[in-house]
């Protein structure tokens, strides 16, 4: 199994060693709450010769799979033509960056890699995260571009459907028998403030496990052995053999614990998609302060 997770020093090689066709770099910058700040961050400055893709425009649909939670998954026959659209094609090697740590980033690397875009290109893998994002390419010296990037459309060929997810019926039978990691951060799972959902708190028995606890003090992930050790010790919390749904707001943050778990040669999550802002919207019980909390009665 190879490593999700690229470094600059690896990107700027690949760069140099493959055409922009072959290697494409996705900006996906984006802020919660601020539609457009991602556009506005890339036109002022990103890789060379990267493309944008939004969150909200490019990697959901609001009539996805029955719309659960803020940022439901697409369709995969509309997420495979929007990216054959945006020059991701069967012979691309792709790195995604943001900058917060990963998150947005691992969004798309979650879905490629759910629909089995493969795993060889980069350490083994065709799609992968770029360590420390946008803060460690400049960092690093490296240059910056302002002219927006467009790809030509090509053909991609993945596989469907959306794979290693659970609905919130699901989950809510569930409670109690999985370990549920969530990514959010610390103030929002004990409910003391919620900036875009309708109620503040944690689906009952969640772990709060923010995706930043994958990072370093310089963002960037740690390393594979420290990872695998910390992850073990969270599902084996509950009770041994038990799997591991990871959550969030709206099913992307969540993703940077898919994206650890992988790089630590774990077995991957299960993800609650509609997350948190799913679960809030549906009258379900709901959880506060910093214990997980007992699973709500079945009947």
């Amino acid at each position: 199994m190879g490593n999700p997770i690229v470094t600059v020093d690896e990107l700027a090689a690949l760069t140099d060693e493959r055409p922009a066709d072959r290697l494409v770099v996705v900006d996906l910058r984006w802020v919660l709450g601020q539609p457009g700040a991602g556009r506005t961050a890339y036109n002022a400055g990103h890789l060379p010769d990267a493309i944008f893709l939004d969150l909200d425009d490019d990697l959901s649909d609001p009539n996805g799979l029955g719309a659960p939670g803020r940022h439901p998954l697409p369709t995969p026959d509309a997420f495979v033509a929007r990216m054959a659209a945006a020059g991701i094609g069967d012979g691309s090697t792709v790195v995604g960056y943001d900058d917060a740590g990963g998150w947005v980033a691992a969004r798309l690397w979650w879905m490629l890699d759910n629909l089995g875009f493969g795993r060889r290109g980069i350490d083994g893998e065709r799609v992968a995260v770029l360590d420390g994002g946008s803060g460690a390419w400049s960092a690093g010296g490296r240059p910056l571009e302002r002219e927006a990037v467009t790809l030509p459309p090509t053909q991609l060929t993945l596989q469907g459907p959306w794979s290693g997810v659970i609905t919130r019926d699901e989950l809510r039978s569930r409670l109690g028998a999985v370990t549920l990691l969530d990514a959010r951060a610390a103030p929002r799972y004990r409910g003391e403030t919620e900036p875009i959902d309708p109620v503040a708190g944690h689906i009952p028995t969640a772990l709060s496990v923010p995706h930043s606890v994958n990072l370093d003090e310089q963002g960037r992930f740690l390393p594979p052995a420290e990872l695998r050790a910390r992850f073990e010790a969270l599902a084996t919390a509950g009770g041994p053999n038990r799997e591991v749904v990871t959550s969030c707001g709206s099913g992307t943050s969540a993703c940077h614990h898919s994206v650890a778990m992988r790089a630590a040669g774990l077995p991957d999550p299960i993800l609650y998609v509609g997350s948190y802002s799913d679960w809030s919207r549906s009258g379900e019980p709901i959880a506060t302060g910093p214990e997980p909390g007992e699973p709500p009665s079945i009947g």
